[in-house]
């Protein structure tokens, strides 16, 4: 195919910028994450709270940078407007890191769970291929269907933007219609039963659980700073779950109207996903305790905090469709992560493709083919997360990528005031709302948390932050090649 289209065709509307905000949310994170976030708080008003202030975040950076995309409605998104702030360096620091850890690492997660509950209904696929140093590497089934997933979803979003829309269309659709509904029905349940009652009566008596070796738990009660660093450390979990609502950004190149469209989009795909997470954990607490034991062997003993593999989903299903809801659930799931891998792997080509046309990235890949697509930058993208789907557990990539991205909301949202006094009368279709006080608040709160994490999980922040620092030496090496990055 050759390789000699130069323009992005603008050719989604609100609906597709929506459903890309949406979509992208929306993984599997919903489904786990209140398992081990329960485990970490031991209440269902903290559970629930961390869910809001998660939504209040999410909103509040979304409402900053509609501002931006309003200014800047270029492809490339978040890159162009760090690039417009702090220049060069700053960017390419930012565009290299999600090359190597927020996109690519989202990507891997996600499909790696894709495949763990593909695995539901093919249990041969948990069985592995390769073992090395006694096990300490080991590839197995499941490991080569997540990469096999990245290979079918980026071939399939070289053949052009319209194939990329529809299975974004279509499986955002369902997973939106199979959460409502799954709310619908926890919530009627509650009617029928105390379970919601009896989770609130000790609303705000916090505690972490731990489990011993032999199945026995620890229990230790929470409050003061040892209670806001468990918050603050296991809000990782809820921030991943709402991530990559950014990415419709990187596609601003092909979005009509995109200084409407944009700011648009990401308001109402984050209001949404928040208003389903809240109702969604709120349905989990009117089916199931949210204490448990974790030698239970039923859903109702194990409760939400030890629910079979973290499947919190599965579990609360199972209280509404019998023990067929296993097999629903993972269906779910499977639709969900699929979908959202799509819209990840659509939108991260388009931040390499303008890191290109700046010459901070391979040359190659700010090159569209015959569809219009930088089909060279989402080949890359798809080595890469393949690599990581090699490289570690869920959880891992799931604590690098999260902290890694917020570390670059804030530069980004920073920019946002230093645009407003480098540049105040450039053209702002699109005013941040609550400026400055709503982008303040969400610097000092991303800021609050990144500090937690570095003190409560030095480890994956260790490896966020190494990243972003290799990126440097990189820079100035690269930039010694006026012609490409190599």
């Amino acid at each position: 195919m050759t390789e000699n289209k130069t323009e992005l065709k603008r050719s989604l509307g609100l609906l597709d910028a929506t459903m890309i905000v949406a979509g992208s949310m929306i993984g599997s994170g919903i489904f786990i994450v209140s398992a081990s976030m329960s485990r970490a708080v031991g209440s269902a008003g903290y559970l629930l709270l961390l869910w809001i202030i998660t939504g209040i975040i999410t909103v509040m950076a979304a409402l900053s940078y509609g501002e931006l995309a309003g200014m800047m409605p270029k492809a490339g998104g978040q890159f162009v407007y760090i690039q417009r702030a702090f220049g060069n360096l700053t960017a390419f620091l930012y565009g290299w890191t999600v090359f190597t850890v927020i996109q690519s690492g989202v990507i891997a997660a996600v499909a790696v769970a894709f495949a763990n509950y593909t695995a539901i209904f093919f249990p041969e696929l948990k069985s592995s291929i390769i073992s090395l140093a006694g096990g300490a590497f080991i590839i197995t089934w499941k490991q080569i269907l997540a990469i096999a997933s990245i290979l079918f979803l980026t071939y399939s979003n070289t053949l052009g933007i319209r194939n990329g829309k529809m299975i974004q269309l279509v499986f955002t659709s369902t997973k939106l219609l199979a959460l409502f509904s799954l709310i619908v029905l926890g919530i009627a349940m509650a009617f029928k039963s105390n379970t919601l009652a009896e989770n609130f009566k000790n609303a705000w008596d916090a505690s972490t659980t731990t489990v011993n070796p032999d199945g026995t738990i620890n229990i230790s009660h929470l409050a003061g700073f040892a209670l806001i660093g468990a918050m603050g450390s296991t809000i990782i979990n809820s921030l991943f779950s709402a991530d990559a609502w950014n990415n419709v950004t990187f596609i601003a190149g092909e979005i009509k109207e995109p200084k409407k469209n944009i700011p648009r989009s990401l308001f109402l795909g984050t209001i949404v996903v928040t208003l389903l997470y809240v109702l969604t954990n709120i349905a989990y607490l009117a089916l199931l305790p949210l204490k448990g034991d974790p030698l239970a062997t039923e859903a109702l003993g194990q409760g939400i905090q030890f629910a079979s593999n973290d499947r919190v989903a599965g579990s609360a299903a199972t209280m509404i469709f019998g023990n067929f809801a296993l097999f629903i659930m993972a269906g779910l799931i499977m639709i969900s992560t699929f979908g959202c891998n799509n819209g990840l792997i659509l939108a991260g080509a388009r931040v390499y493709y303008a890191m290109a046309k700046e010459k901070l990235f391979l040359k190659k890949a700010g090159i569209l083919n015959d569809n219009a697509v930088p089909s060279f930058a989402l080949w890359t993208q798809c080595i890469w997360a393949c690599a990581l789907c090699l490289s570690g557990t869920y959880s891992d990539l799931v604590n690098y990528s999260t902290f890694a991205s917020m570390i670059f909301y804030i530069v980004t949202i920073t920019g946002l005031f230093v645009l407003r006094q480098k540049e105040p009368d450039a053209d702002r279709p699109y005013k941040a709302f609550g400026y400055p006080i709503i982008p303040a608040l969400y610097i000092l709160s991303a800021l609050a948390i990144c500090i937690i994490l570095i003190i409560y999980d030095g480890r994956n922040t260790s490896f966020g932050l190494i990243c972003v620092f290799i990126g440097v030496p990189v820079y100035y090496l690269t930039q010694k090649k006026s012609s490409q990055i190599v």
